[in-house]
């Protein structure tokens, strides 16, 4: 079949067009399956993968694993097991011998934003700072992330250590292969200190 000049150029570019229209579709798809499918074979779910003043971080698989829930001997609710919130509450319950009064909600949850830079978050019985805040992020403070277009639930996470221009973090469940400890960059902006994360919402803190 001979096509003319303008027919031979609307050809060749319809597959440049269908192109275009699938990447993202396998973009989308192959970062879903990196979440959400067990492909790393070193760890088995339940097993200690890295730990913060006693506290273990367990390997969960895919992000949307459960275990069944974790409580303590007198009923407390720590959380669904391996998740990220199921963490944090341990930690604070062990670590800081804290139990918040609502001990239930997702990730995204744990962050009150109705509530101004400073105040108590009664939900959790924890002071509440905002992604930027006069106040320094410190070790142990509790890390909210929102929720995303791949996470609606959010992510909580600790903060394990913290300079003047860099914080870490301590996390379970942030997928198959994602690490245990990540680090953003920590800023201080006309006496305002943020942590370069469009997705952190703020940090939660036990009174002292």
């Amino acid at each position: 079949m001979q096509l003319e000049k303008k027919d031979s150029a609307i050809y060749w570019k319809r597959p440049w067009k269908y192109l275009l229209i699938l990447l993202p579709i396998f973009a989308f798809a192959g970062f879903w399956s990196t979440k959400n499918f067990r492909f790393n074979g070193e760890y088995q779910i339940g097993q200690e993968i890295d730990s913060l003043n006693g506290v273990y971080v367990y390997y969960n698989g895919n992000v949307g694993n459960v275990s069944g829930r974790n409580t303590t001997a007198d009923g407390y609710n720590l959380g669904l097991k391996y998740q990220c919130v199921e963490f944090v509450k341990r930690y604070y319950h062990e670590h800081l011998n804290h139990k918040m009064p609502d001990s239930y909600g997702h990730a995204k949850d744990f962050f009150d934003s109705s509530l101004k830079d400073g105040q108590k978050n009664t939900r959790r019985d924890l002071i509440q700072y905002t992604n930027r805040s006069r106040a320094k992020p410190k070790v142990d403070d509790l890390l909210v992330f929102s929720g995303t277009l791949f996470n609606k639930y959010g992510h909580v996470a600790i903060i394990s250590k913290v300079s003047d221009t860099e914080i870490e973090i301590i996390q379970q469940n942030p997928g198959p292969y994602g690490p245990s400890r990540e680090s953003f960059e920590l800023v201080n902006e006309q006496g305002k200190w943020k942590i370069k994360n469009d997705h952190v919402l703020g940090w939660l803190r036990k009174e002292e």
